[in-house]
């Protein structure tokens, strides 16, 4: 069984942002040389996310209002996690929401997805850097 781990690393320029990562996973695929396994996909942090779904920027949209209507970024003084001297306590909140992980299954050398399915990198608490992990396991 062979095994690839690589690192992407992300400093973005707003404080939420949604990275189509799809193809920097298809290229780990390619260089890891799995053509039968599992490929993970994570956020190494607490308040970033990677999640499957269609790179279809009204669904953008709609994730960005949904998620700010259900945990606000403001006002700040809501969240008691804030009190620490931070102010990302919502961005914790979205990231339990929308995930930290997925696994996709590797079939002919190839991600086996479903159709308009996409690898999105989720950002809540933009402005320095962060990093996702692709592990890569299989034949």
């Amino acid at each position: 069984m062979k095994s690839y781990r690589r690192e992407l690393w992300f400093d973005t320029r707003d404080r939420r942002e949604f990275i189509n990562i799809t193809p920097d996973v298809t290229d780990c695929l390619r260089e890891s040389g799995v053509r039968e396994g599992l490929v993970l996909v994570n956020a190494m942090h607490i308040t970033a996310s990677v999640f499957i779904n269609d790179d279809e920027s009204g669904l953008h949209q709609d994730y960005e209002d949904w998620l700010e209507s259900l945990a606000p970024h403001e006002p700040i003084s809501h969240y008691r996690h804030n009190r620490t001297g931070e102010d990302n306590g919502d961005a914790h909140l979205k990231r339990q929401i929308m995930g930290r992980e997925v696994v996709v299954a590797i079939t002919g050398g190839r991600l086996d997805f479903g159709p308009w399915e996409q690898i999105f990198y989720g950002e809540f608490d933009g402005g320095r850097r962060k990093r996702v992990l692709i592990k890569i396991i299989g034949d």
